[in-house]
């Protein structure tokens, strides 16, 4: 019996290092961006569109805020109005880089020691007014913007690089920033 013990501990071991560390990839045919600066990505954006997932089922008017915590983490607020229970509804977090503080590919948590790839794969370098972005597969998609809408050329442009980067364009949520529920 002894001998399985060592076996047993490696499995163990790896089952739970792929729980806590599985989902921090980054989907096949996404890059994350060069040239991050979270200081300039800190601040309030709105959420224009969202592949459609059950922690923001039928929430509207979907906003994330990021700010510097003491320890250089990002704290994370998202929040939400659900129409069908007519009340907003609040997530808090932290997220931090994966490896390079230069890379847009963060990890978030919103519960415990899970996280969760943040990889921002497209972004306004030179103001930080929109970005895209992608969890660690392609379920997993947003687009965000500092103001509650985007011109054409920025909603086209994110549309063609989900596309090809493999996402479901088709099934994409356009959010309604309009707070007069």
């Amino acid at each position: 019996m002894k001998k399985y013990v060592p076996i047993l501990s490696f499995w163990i071991l790896s089952i739970t290092t792929i729980a806590t560390t599985g989902c921090i990839g980054v989907p096949s045919g996404v890059k994350p961006i060069e040239g991050f600066i979270a200081d300039r990505y800190l601040g309030k954006w709105y959420e224009i569109a969202r592949l459609n997932h059950r922690f923001e089922q039928g929430l509207e008017a979907v906003t994330a805020e990021y700010s510097l915590l003491r320890d250089g983490e990002i704290r994370v607020i998202n929040r939400g109005y659900s129409k069908e229970e007519g009340e907003w509804k609040q997530v808090i977090g932290h997220a931090k880089s994966v490896s390079d503080v230069g890379i847009g590919h963060l990890k978030v948590s919103f519960f415990g020691p899970f996280y969760a790839s943040y990889v921002i794969f497209g972004l306004d370098h030179r103001d930080y007014q929109y970005a895209f972005v992608s969890g660690y597969n392609t379920n997993y998609l947003w687009l965000l913007s500092r103001e509650p809408k985007v011109n054409d050329f920025v909603r086209n442009e994110f549309t063609e690089a989900a596309r090809m980067a493999g996402f479901s364009v088709k099934d994409l949520i356009w959010v309604d920033q309009n707070l007069n529920f």
